[in-house]
């Protein structure tokens, strides 16, 4: 299970958030020619409704994100493909909900599995930060094959190029389909919610830059890990970076008045957050803190930490 994807809808009304999704679990959907779609039944306020498995091609497939490590979901994937060779099994990133099944899919067909790397952080580990990172990642994860930014891998109809997305992990990776024209986006950006940025497996920083780079691509279709897909894509981005900026001009405000810890923050920034949500909305600010320290908009003792007093820096 992945350690978040919806954080901050309370304060997101300025991105257009389609929420629209019908699929059940286990139920392949082909969204376009050439492209199917199988959901998970792993339903949370982290997921959505599910995470979303696809099938590129015909005859000759990848998979792409194939799981959690969920006997339905593993057997309805193997039975969506029935009669086809699966050639590759592609991961954007190693959270819980996405990759797990590559294993059993893998032994199943054959494939090679190919991503951007092991799971990691995205910096070195604080004190106690060990479990924090434990929690979401697929820490036995390890590709057959590892795939840089703007390498390529085909089949009959469809190649797909790997666009290096870190943020919301260090190994994210996105996958263009060249033939189709839309872009698989993992959990980089979603039409129902905004995604967690989560220290340390993630980091603002990235986030922000992969943001922009995918922002400047053609393909206006984006097939997300969770919900339906993200329409107009470069301007839904655009209002992604947006709401990131005002959220971190929320942060500066709020530091203006006095220093502050990250409840504080949170309980002053995220009016009417579910209280599920509280931990992973205290992990989105730090990771802005994180960059607000690194570029001298923010000062606190020793590391940003999830514990930390912060404080405003003077003009």
């Amino acid at each position: 299970m992945s350690i978040g994807s919806v954080v901050g809808t309370c304060m997101s009304d300025e991105i257009p958030f389609d929420r629209t999704f019908d699929l059940g679990p286990g139920v392949v959907d082909e969204v376009i020619p050439g492209v199917r779609r199988l959901l998970a039944n792993n339903p949370s306020p982290f997921t959505y409704r599910g995470t979303l498995t696809y099938i590129v091609g015909r005859d000759q497939v990848a998979i792409i994100d194939p799981g959690p490590a969920d006997e339905r979901h593993i057997a309805a994937l193997l039975e969506a493909v029935r009669g086809e060779t699966v050639t590759h099994i592609v991961v954007t990133h190693t959270h819980r909900d996405h990759s797990p099944a590559a294993a059993a899919v893998k032994a199943a067909t054959g494939a090679t599995v190919v991503a951007e790397g092991p799971h990691r952080p995205a910096r070195p580990l604080h004190i106690g930060e060990i479990k924090s990172q434990d929690a979401g990642g697929d820490l036995t994860f390890r590709p057959d094959q590892t795939i840089a930014d703007g390498e390529t891998i085909s089949g009959p109809g469809w190649t797909l190029e790997a666009i290096a997305t870190p943020g919301h992990t260090a190994n994210h990776m996105a996958f263009a389909h060249k033939q189709a024209e839309v872009v698989f986006v993992g959990d980089h950006v979603m039409a129902w919610s905004t995604s967690i940025v989560a220290p340390p497996d993630g980091a603002m920083s990235d986030y922000m830059a992969s943001l922009e780079k995918i922002g400047r691509r053609s393909e206006t279709l984006y097939f997300p890990g969770h919900g339906g897909p993200v329409r107009d894509a470069p301007r839904f981005v655009q209002h992604t970076i947006r709401h990131r900026q005002g959220r971190e001009s929320s942060i500066l405000h709020r530091l203006a008045k006095s220093p502050a810890d990250i409840p504080t923050m949170v309980r002053a920034i995220y009016i009417g957050l579910d209280p599920r949500l509280f931990g992973a909305a205290s992990l989105s600010v730090l990771a802005h803190l994180e960059d607000l320290v690194a570029r001298g908009l923010v000062h606190t003792d020793g590391p940003p930490s999830i514990g930390g007093i912060y404080r405003r820096a003077r003009a």
